[in-house]
């Protein structure tokens, strides 16, 4: 994994200013590695890992490296892995030599061609999370069980969607992040992927029109059957129905939203934890909603990543071919 190293001391310090130099050292290793989302890290972790392993099977210097050594691991990962991943893997060789006070080999005209070559040569275009719409959701949710987890499944489900929240902002809702007002919820977020440093926002989630797919009726459920009153919103409940103290992770996210389609005879394929965030956003805008409006409630900073997705949910609202008399 990507090591933090500490400065060298000076040769000859006192003793006071070398434990200094070694202090600050610790401490500027710990910011550091507190600059990252924890699953950004875990992925540079294991991209750097695997770039270690291929300069120790073709005998070359991980770092630091050659422009020509990352050129040859990019030709050769090519063949196995999507440009997103090797986009990444990139961003991982530089993030480390950064990290280690060295000149980063991927900036090298070198490195940058055979890149523009792969690009060219496999496409740039990632494969997206489909979003889960209204109708998939009803259907979701009418095959959930009659039980604890049935419950707990629902409100997650419900207030992911109307939230359009990423995984870690809903796993992260802790009971006091939750105020209900005459209109709906009040939810907290109190640190999320756009906000690392904990500013936090405040999102508003409206009674639904629908008892059965009400996000706010759902919660409401959930707390009083689960009898939650503190700590972490979303919990694990085992299969006997035992309800735990411990948070959901985000990959659980995805396990529900994969699970309950597969009940509801629905396809799971390219459906993930995501696809909440993304339905939401994709449905308001095949309903005319506006992107000031959308973005405040997704809490998106880059309208070129949401208008992606209002674009995918206009398709067929705004079409040309439907408006000339085919």
């Amino acid at each position: 994994m990507i090591t933090i190293p500490s400065p060298s001391p000076p040769a000859t310090p006192a003793a006071s200013s070398a434990q200094l130099f070694e202090d600050i050292g610790r401490a500027a290793g710990e910011f550091l590695s507190k600059a990252k989302a924890d699953n950004t890290k875990k992925a540079y972790a294991a991209d750097w890992d695997d770039f270690l392993h291929w300069c120790l099977r073709f005998q070359r210097t991980p770092l630091p490296a050659l422009p020509e050594t990352v050129a040859f691991y990019l030709t050769d990962c090519a063949s196995r892995l999507k440009t997103s991943t090797l986009q990444r893997r990139l961003a991982t060789i530089s993030e480390a030599h950064k990290t280690a006070g060295v000149e980063s080999p991927t900036r090298h005209a070198h490195v940058r061609l055979v890149w523009a070559g792969i690009r060219r040569e496999l496409g740039s275009a990632q494969a997206h999370s489909k979003p889960i719409l209204t109708p998939h959701l009803r259907a979701m949710l009418a095959a959930l069980p009659d039980s604890l987890l049935g419950l707990r499944d629902r409100a997650l489900l419900l207030l992911g969607f109307a939230g359009a929240m990423r995984r870690s902002e809903l796993v992260g809702l802790d009971v006091a992040d939750i105020a209900h007002t005459d209109d709906g919820l009040v939810v907290l977020i109190r640190k999320s992927k756009t906000d690392p440093t904990g500013v936090g926002r405040k999102i508003g989630i409206p009674f639904g029109e629908h008892p059965q797919t009400c996000p706010v009726k759902a919660v409401v459920a959930w707390l009083d059957e689960s009898k939650i009153d503190d700590g972490p919103l979303f919990r694990r409940v085992d299969r006997h129905g035992f309800l735990s103290d411990t948070r959901l992770c985000d990959r659980a996210v995805a396990n529900v939203v994969k699970r309950t389609l597969t009940a509801a005879g629905k396809s799971a394929r390219l459906r993930s934890g995501h696809s909440l965030r993304a339905g939401l956003i994709t449905q308001a805008a095949m309903a005319g909603v506006s992107e000031r409006a959308i973005a405040d409630q997704s809490g998106h900073k880059s309208l070129l990543v949401l208008r992606r997705y209002i674009r995918d949910g206009s398709l067929f609202r705004e079409n040309a071919a439907a408006k000339v008399g085919l």
